[in-house]
């Protein structure tokens, strides 16, 4: 019994695993600016086609990741039971899903690209067409390296070791930064440059993450290719959790690019300047991702080793952290939004939608993001993502999409309304995430 009631998780370990993923974050959102910034210099269609893609990738992408949530739960919980061998079948398995998933999905994009972005945003100028088309071919055949990436940082996450994805994170951007210096402006490639160092950032990031995994002291590394056989029940307790997570992206993200394609009938500025509000918006949330990232190891390995009050109290001190993080941000960007806009290579225009907008975002930030979007995750980790998928479901359709369909086609306001139409989603979780978290049922899930 003793060995039940040690601190599984104590402030020191908690810095140790939150900081790297701090850093991870903040590399990978510079990575996605600075393909923004230089981008940008190429003009305004350029970085219209490029953010519009942006949005399918991250659907793409995002619906994937989630699979490497289900695993990251499960071998989590199998460590706090510290069932080494079910944790690294766990691993294989995740590995295996990941590998299928994203290859398929991967050749899907190269053979329907020009017709998918036909489909999502329809009669968008050929300037912004060829260049989305472009990219966004040469983003699939990324794919596969990021379903490895991710199933392998997640497995390093589960055992609390967030150092080696942060590492990756650094390969990653080092590359792309001087990938896009080299391509668009050495070799004048544009767009292709942009796309080509993305690739090449994250093939490096794959090899990196899996070389360590296969290090023969780590506990969940692949001993042979037959591990990476199917196994039917582990993939089946995999997807229980990864697929609830997937549809709640899928569907989050099929809004969000409803909504993209809703903004493209505004103008090119428009279109430009919500680009960018992402872009800063997304630097903003880094505190709030990593301690989602971190979220799921903690959580996780406390029920799995059977202890709920050190699930809520560890729940509770993340939360803490990651409101203290996200109001650092973005009352540092409030008040710096005019000069970081300046960094685009903007129109006056685009300038100034683009500030009126961020620093709307800045302000409700603090108050709903963390609820809205930490706060899930021990959700998930303790098995209930299906609650949280139908939650994110409902208020992504029925609050964001709907409304700002009204807001836009129905009284003919601009982009700030679109943005207003997320924050009345963001509330609306709020609320019922709350009330569920402080019910306790997340914790009676049974997951292994």
């Amino acid at each position: 019994m003793e060995m039940n009631k040690e601190k599984l998780f104590d402030p020191a370990s908690l810095r140790a695993l939150l900081l790297p993923l701090l850093l991870e974050q903040f590399l990978a959102v510079s990575m996605g600016m600075a393909d923004t910034i230089m981008v940008s210099s190429v003009g305004e269609a350029a970085i219209s086609g490029v953010s519009l893609v942006d949005g399918v990738n991250t659907l793409i992408l995002q619906v994937l990741a989630a699979l490497a949530t289900g695993g990251a739960v499960i071998a989590s919980q199998y460590l706090g039971r510290r069932d080494t061998r079910n944790a690294r079948r766990a691993a294989s398995q995740l590995y295996f899903t990941l590998i299928v998933s994203t290859s398929t999905a991967a050749l899907l994009v190269m053979a329907l690209c020009r017709p998918m972005l036909r489909a999502v945003f329809g009669a968008i100028e050929e300037d912004v067409m060829r260049f989305a088309q472009t990219y966004f071919f040469v983003s699939a055949v990324s794919y596969p390296f990021m379903g490895i990436y991710n199933a392998g940082a997640a497995l390093f996450r589960a055992q609390g070791n967030s150092r080696i994805s942060m590492y990756a994170s650094l390969v990653m951007n080092v590359i792309n930064i001087l990938g896009n210096a080299l391509l668009i402006f050495g070799l004048h490639m544009g767009v292709l440059g942009a796309a080509l160092a993305t690739l090449i950032g994250r093939v490096f990031a794959a090899a990196w993450v899996t070389w360590q995994l296969e290090r023969s002291e780590n506990p969940m590394r692949i001993a042979s290719l037959r591990d990476l056989l199917p196994d039917g029940e582990l993939i089946r307790r995999i997807l229980s959790i990864g697929i609830p997570s997937g549809l709640e992206n899928g569907m989050f993200h099929i809004g969000k690019l409803l909504v993209s394609s809703l903004v493209s009938t505004l103008g090119t500025a428009a279109i430009a300047a919500n680009a960018v509000a992402n872009t800063l918006s997304s630097m903003a949330n880094i505190p709030g991702n990593a301690v989602s990232l971190a979220m799921i190891p903690v959580v996780g390995r406390c029920l799995g080793a059977g202890e709920k009050e050190q699930a809520r109290e560890n729940a509770g001190r993340l939360m803490r952290v990651a409101y203290a993080g996200i109001a650092a941000t973005n009352l540092a960007l409030l008040v710096l939004a005019p000069w970081a806009v300046r960094l685009f290579s903007l129109s006056q225009e685009a300038m100034d939608i683009t500030v009126t907008v961020i620093r709307s975002f800045d302000v409700v930030s603090i108050f709903l993001w963390p609820a809205s979007f930490t706060l899930p995750n021990a959700l998930r980790a303790g098995g209930d993502a299906r609650f949280t998928m139908t939650v994110s479901m409902i208020s992504m359709w029925l609050f964001r999409v709907i409304a700002c369909y009204i807001f836009v086609k129905g009284m003919g306001l601009g982009l700030l309304s679109v943005w207003v139409g997320m924050y009345i989603d963001w509330a609306f979780r709020v609320l019922l995430f709350c009330l569920r978290y402080r019910s306790g049922r997340w914790m009676e899930h049974r997951v292994i």
